[in-house]
């Protein structure tokens, strides 16, 4: 089994920045890809971007590229998203996600809220 425990989320003012992470444990994987999701009230799930292992990331081509980061640490099994000029439609519950051996997004965590005021 795999665990995700996502941290970092809060309440900040638009402009500001905001660092989230993502560590996982148990049942992972050598070669993994961690993906970061958010969902707004009302609203779908949307994609922000992804990570292997490797470091390679790939990112939505929304709102978000440009202003969100994505790196990985091995050592310490984490996955950060650092997210700088926030603004208040980036307010959500902000989940990360490990890709299993089908390469779909089997394993989930439980969210951290970010919440932007104007």
């Amino acid at each position: 089994q795999v665990q995700l425990v996502e941290s970092g989320g809060g309440l900040v003012q638009a402009g500001d920045s905001l660092r989230l992470s993502c560590a996982f444990s148990g049942r992972t994987f050598s070669r993994y890809v961690v993906g970061w999701f958010r969902q707004a009230p009302g609203k779908e799930r949307e994609f922000l971007g992804r990570i292997t292992w490797s470091g390679i990331s790939t990112y939505s081509p929304g709102s978000v590229k440009g202003r969100f980061t994505l790196s990985r640490d091995n050592v310490k099994n984490t996955v950060d998203l650092q997210m700088n000029s926030l603004k208040p439609e980036d307010t959500a519950l902000y989940y990360c996600a490990m890709a299993g051996e089908s390469g779909t997004y089997d394993y989930w965590g439980q969210g951290t809220q970010v919440t932007v005021s104007s």
